[in-house]
């Protein structure tokens, strides 16, 4: 089968690789039909993480089902599902408590699992034509079948979930108002989210036209950080005081205003700022424990400078790590099905997955256009 593999730094290649089979009986085979480039991709493709050449990439992943164990019973061939990044078991303890981000049996010694990521299990990537589900009955969420809402249903897999997750770690609530750092794909995706929990305003800071423009037309208040301190241009519009809550959909690979090169904390600590004294933060985007391509040393081991001591001094609350998608999929995708949401707003490109390669370079170079890429095998 076709298949998106990792070369080296800033290279991908469409290789014919073996396609996957049962090895469970709690498993399934889909035949996929959407899966998207994601921001977190990029981490691998550019170098900066300890991915090896080879790794079959793509954690945002939907199709039909092919094949099925003999012991999967709620699901059947033919069925149209998206499964979430994480890989989970469905009865650890972590993912009993709704925690299957961070599952405890898919990725033995480490807290998480996911599909075509580094250091995240053995489990191949889903820019491919075919993708190995274990747990099946747990990974797969079901929806209605034919194509209607494939470019929304997509968003399931990952990011339409993590930004409303940066809501819940925020504990965003009807009325308030909230700045969301970062306008990718997952920034407006927080945006939309805290809009959809009854956010009174929300600003969405980036330096990035096209990103603030697609702020503004769900509603957002566009910052662009490249024409003045983003602190300072929230809090000339909320009376001096700031906001309620506080999304970071940056992570590490953060730029400041007038900076020439990444300060990995800033987004953290402009929103340590920004948040008013008892709000809260949440924290979707990535931070990772070791970054090669890290800007100084301390950073480069995942140590970064981050004003705690103002943070406690505001009595902020902070919460943070990947989404936990199962815990939002179910009822993102009825509120899909019903009409009362429709995150393809941020899909830019269907592609042919043979256009991988170009995608990557186009979306690494922030080329204008690429917000958010749908690759179909």
């Amino acid at each position: 089968m076709k298949a998106v593999v990792y070369k080296g730094p800033f290279s991908v290649a469409v290789e014919n690789v073996d396609k996957p089979g049962i090895q469970h009986p709690n498993e399934a085979i889909v035949r996929v039909t959407s899966t998207a480039i994601c921001g977190s991709d990029l981490h691998m493709y550019e170098g900066r993480t300890a991915a090896e050449p080879g790794i079959v990439f793509g954690h945002e992943n939907m199709g039909i089902i092919e094949e099925l164990g003999q012991g999967v019973t709620s699901l059947k061939e033919g069925d149209r599902v998206v499964m979430p990044f994480n890989v989970a078991c469905g009865f650890c303890d972590n993912c009993v408590e709704g925690f299957t981000g961070f599952c405890q049996t898919v990725n033995p010694g480490f807290a998480g699992g996911a599909y075509g990521y580094v250091a995240m299990g053995p489990w191949a990537g889903g820019q491919a034509e075919y993708l190995r589900v274990p747990y099946a009955d747990f990974n797969c969420l079901k929806l209605p079948p034919g194509n209607e809402h494939e470019s929304d249903f997509i968003l399931l897999a990952d990011i339409f979930p993590t930004g409303y997750h940066g809501c819940e770690l925020a504990q965003v609530r009807p009325g308030e108002n909230v700045a969301v750092y970062g306008g990718g794909p997952v920034g407006l995706m927080a945006a939309y989210s805290a809009l959809l929990r009854g956010a009174s305003k929300v600003f969405v800071v980036d330096r990035v036209p096209e990103r603030l423009a697609k702020a503004e037309e769900i509603g957002a208040v566009p910052v662009n950080f490249a024409e003045g301190n983003p602190v300072e241009q929230i809090k000339d519009q909320t009376e001096g005081v700031g906001t309620d809550k506080g999304v970071d959909a940056v992570g590490y690979q953060a730029m400041a205003h007038g900076a020439a090169r990444e300060e990995p904390a800033t987004v953290l600590n402009s929103l340590v700022e920004t948040v008013r004294a008892t709000g809260a933060l949440g924290v979707p985007g990535l931070y990772v424990p070791a970054d090669p391509g890290g800007p100084d040393e301390q950073a480069k081991r995942g140590m970064l400078l981050v004003s705690i001591g103002k943070l406690f001094e505001k009595g902020l609350r902070i919460g943070t790590g990947q989404c936990n998608v199962k815990r939002y999929n179910r009822f993102l995708r009825d509120m899909i099905i019903e009409g009362r949401a429709k995150p393809s707003f941020v899909v830019s490109h269907d592609l042919p997955l043979d256009q991988a390669p170009s995608a990557y370079d186009k979306f690494d170079k922030r080329i204008e256009g690429y917000t958010k890429v749908v690759l179909h095998p």
